[in-house]
């Protein structure tokens, strides 16, 4: 530890950052390829199913890291346009992260009962009236416990653009390995790193959730107070029932 320098360190940091960066950008095209893909599959027209059915298999059954290599050395060859190694990750991950979260859309929306979508009907609601008034308000908090474990991958899966020479915290690591001739110090610093952006992302995740689920009615119930508690416990309880047995 006292052979990483205040200039190694500063490597790490400015690592996390990019790792952020990677982070919020590609969860932000990944939000909007699983939304589009997701009611997509869901549509009543086949053609267009099979179309974001297809989307979802091939993007599902392609690893990352081959993708990316793909969008960085063989886009430009192809069709002539260079990508920028952070534009080329941000890509690749938001459009893989994207296919996977378009299931948990698509499961989310097939879990609403049919009874609300034959309401809207009844109240004259378009298929988008229906999809943005009904299914989706009752389909949402339903799809942010495995949003947030995509979160927690999509995280971790920024470090596959150390490749591509992005100065994420696993490249950084690498700088700072190097330069100090140790490793066990600098992965378990990094180790720390990720574990903390993922608790962060956790807890975050954890209040929307809390929100969405109180804006369709289902808040948890508050948690009793202490003196509640014991004005109800057993020995509360029991003396309740002497009491009333006194009475008697």
């Amino acid at each position: 530890m006292s052979d990483i320098t205040w200039g190694l360190w500063q490597l790490l940091f400015k690592g996390v950052w990019i790792t952020v960066q990677l982070t919020v950008y590609s969860a932000a095209l990944g939000a909007v390829v699983a939304f589009g893909i997701g009611i997509a599959r869901t549509h009543r027209l086949w053609i267009v199913r099979f179309l974001s059915g297809a989307y979802f298999e091939i993007f599902r059954g392609t690893s990352a890291l081959i993708l990316m290599f793909w969008m960085f050395f063989v886009l430009p060859m192809g069709f002539g346009w260079q990508l920028v190694p952070m534009w080329a990750a941000v890509l690749t991950l938001g459009l893989t992260y994207g296919a996977y979260g378009s299931e948990v859309v698509r499961g989310a929306i097939a879990a609403v009962p049919v009874e609300q979508r034959e309401a809207g009907v009844a109240l004259s609601f378009s298929p988008g009236q229906q999809l943005r008034k009904i299914v989706l308000p009752q389909a949402w908090p339903g799809m942010i416990p495995p949003f947030n474990n995509l979160l927690i991958e999509l995280l971790k899966g920024t470090a596959l653009v150390s490749i591509l020479g992005v100065g994420d915290i696993a490249f950084g690591a690498s700088l700072v390995r190097n330069a100090t001739a140790h490793s066990a110090p600098v992965y378990t610093i990094i180790l720390v790193m990720y574990f903390a952006l993922a608790f962060l992302l956790t807890r975050g995740m954890r209040m929307v959730e809390r929100q969405a689920k109180a804006g369709v009615g289902q808040a948890p119930a508050a948690r009793p107070s202490l003196r509640s508690r014991l004005s109800t416990g057993p020995a509360a309880t029991g003396a309740g029932a002497a009491a009333e047995g006194e009475a008697r």
